[in-house]
């Protein structure tokens, strides 16, 4: 059952949604639940006055900790902290695994003595963790280093997790901070302490420190100045990527609709719509021509039409999920079956614009809108109840934090984005690129997917806020309570198939997240995992090296097979899971028919420009 307070959230966040859109932010505030200072207009001036205090107070903190509340982590540490000192039996346990580790390492060092270079080490990293992957590593005395650290990591894991009473976002969040910490610390970070930087400092005579220092300076004067990393420059949207032939057949205030030219002299009747996530430019799926996935859907018959959505601005403050909907999904469904002339879509939906995508389906279900053929959801989380290490920043505390710092600008800024997603993997993206390219005095090969990464977008206001509260933090769209058009949508009305991809080492949205959705859904669906991560596992072309798949079909009556027995149970596949797609999409479309011409100008929809059109541009 919803609790009372979480009752009185819903209420409240209706009488935000139900609010005139001319009414100031603070006082929109006011409704929400802040008590007003006097019945009078003048009280309640003075009411939005504070309010704009407290906003801008906490917007000028958030420059400070780079968006997180310092509130929602000292709440994290009082939690572990007090209870561990209630917990005498936990601390007796710590103190015993702490002699423990002592006696290992020093009877790790007394072999280091004995045999040098046959030592066998008292502890090995993690899987994921490569930072001592070097051959030097082996040696006196950096073996010490890496396997005293080690241990102290592993303590703190222990120490960190496992104390009664403790809820669990707040022991999440304590270990990733432990984690955090501990990581600046790592051997691996310092040139006198990592073997790799001194056999190229000795290779080098030193030059080393001085690329690497060029590198710094190089890096500080880009960030100064604005622009995109070094070798970026060389990755031009309409140049070197988004190359696939098209134009841009609608245009709104929120997205520009690409609609490619054909490859084949024969496409498929149904179109393939694609809504990419806002939080990122469209080009991810149509990269190099060599990864494109547009291009080799469009060379497999098809006719393809993607989602430019319009980089926001603090003009756009006020835009919210319903105006996503409206003017993203519902106007490019619109134009699409305007221009083509067929009843039916094949839509497919990218991170956040699956979710939305979701949305949309479930209230046209609802309404009985039978326009979608099928659904394909790359990435994409309905359930947010695991959705990793992002929830770590996902609390009232920390959501009210944000909410100030986009008050203050109207927008999330890129900077705060990235950091985050940094944060997440700071060994891989942080720590390790620092030492290769500051240490090691390495240049940073760019390539397409790098140089898309780092053209980053930013987020309006109210959608943010309106997406973090009511998915992430409510999980209404699993629950049954998420409004579209002013009513619930249930994601259990959907009846069409759905085709669901997860990806091994997602760390945006997990794939067990991801194959929540079946436990929502009463309808055929087909579950892909594929190798990589939430970007590189998607754009997994036919060819590139090292890839590998799982599928399996479950009917609609079929019972349900948890994540554990799926990866039991479903064999591994060699090679890029784009075919099963183009096999799944064709099974469930018409005989090959001429292709439609592009844009259809006595529909409204002339062409206005060569792909890929003006918003991808937008900084």
């Amino acid at each position: 059952m919803m609790t009372a307070s979480r009752k009185a959230r819903r209420r409240d966040s209706a009488e935000v949604e139900r609010a005139p859109a001319n009414l100031p932010v603070p006082l929109l505030g006011a409704r929400a639940g802040v008590p007003a200072l006097a019945a009078t207009a003048e009280g309640a001036a003075g009411d939005t006055l504070l309010q704009d205090l407290d906003m801008g107070f906490s917007a000028q903190m958030a420059r400070i900790t780079r968006g997180l509340s310092p509130i929602a982590l000292a709440e994290a540490w009082a939690d572990w902290a007090l209870h561990l000192a209630m917990s005498p039996g936990k601390q007796v346990q710590l103190a015993v695994k702490g002699a423990h580790k002592m006696q290992r390492l020093a009877s790790f060092m007394s072999s280091c003595a004995l045999r040098p270079h046959d030592a066998a080490p008292c502890i090995r990293p993690l899987p994921q963790d490569r930072r001592f992957a070097h051959q030097g590593w082996q040696a006196w005395p950096y073996n010490v280093l890496s396997q005293s650290f080690l241990l102290t990591q592993q303590w703190w894991s222990n120490a960190t997790t496992g104390v009664r009473g403790v809820t669990g976002q707040h022991e999440n969040a304590v270990e990733f901070a432990a984690r955090q910490m501990l990581d600046v610390f790592s051997p691996a970070n310092f040139a006198w302490t990592n073997p790799e930087v001194a056999e190229r400092t000795t290779a080098t005579g030193g030059a080393n420190f001085v690329a690497g220092w060029n590198n710094l300076l190089n890096d500080w004067q880009r960030l100064a100045t604005g622009q995109q990393p070094a070798g970026a420059e060389s990755y031009v949207p309409g140049e070197q990527v988004a190359v696939t032939p098209g134009k841009v057949v609608y245009r709104n205030r929120l997205i520009e609709l690409i609609q490619y030219e054909p490859a084949t002299d024969k496409v498929r009747p149904e179109p393939v719509l694609i809504i990419p996530a806002w939080i990122m430019k469209y080009y991810i799926l149509d990269l190099s021509p060599e990864n494109s996935f547009v291009r080799y859907l469009t060379g497999q018959g098809f006719t393809v039409f993607m989602i430019s959505w319009k980089n926001p601005d603090a003009g756009d403050r006020d835009l919210a999920m319903e105006d996503y909907l409206r003017l993203g999904v519902m106007a490019a469904m619109d134009a699409v079956c305007a221009i083509t002339g067929q009843p039916r879509v094949h839509a497919t939906g990218y991170c956040l614009g699956g979710t939305l995508l979701a949305i949309a389906a479930a209230a046209m279900a609802r309404d009985g809108d039978g326009r979608i053929a099928s659904l394909t959801f790359l990435a994409t989380q309905t359930d947010f109840t695991e959705a990793g290490e992002l929830t770590l920043f996902i609390n009232d505390s920390q959501i009210a934090f944000l909410e100030a710092m986009m008050w203050d600008k109207g927008y999330l800024d890129t900077q705060q984005m990235t950091g985050a997603f940094q944060m997440l993997r700071s060994n891989d993206l942080v720590w390790s690129r620092m030492v290769r390219h500051y240490l090691m005095g390495e240049a940073e090969a760019m390539n397409d997917l790098m140089a898309w990464n780092a053209d980053a977008t930013r987020m309006p206001y109210r959608m943010h806020s309106e997406y973090l509260r009511h998915l992430f933090l409510e999980n209404d769209l699993a629950e049954g309570r998420f409004l579209a058009g002013g009513q619930p949508v249930a994601l259990s009305d959907i009846r069409v198939p759905v085709f669901l991809v997860g990806t091994e080492r997602d760390h945006v949205a997990p794939w067990r997240s991801v194959y929540k959705f079946h436990l929502t859904a009463d309808t055929d669906v087909t579950f892909l995992l594929t190798s990589g991560g939430h970007n590189a596992g998607i754009v997994s072309e036919p060819g590139h090296p090292g890839r590998h798949y799982r599928i399996r079909e479950a009917a609609r009556d079929d019972g349900y097979v948890d994540p554990d027995r799926f990866l039991e149970s479903v064999p591994e596949r060699e090679g890029s899971w784009w075919p099963e797609l183009v096999e799944w999409l064709a099974a469930r479309s018409g005989r090959p028919v001429a292709p439609p011409p592009t844009g259809a100008p006595a529909n409204g929809h002339p062409p206005l420009g060569a792909a890929p059109g003006t918003y991808v541009f937008a900084t």
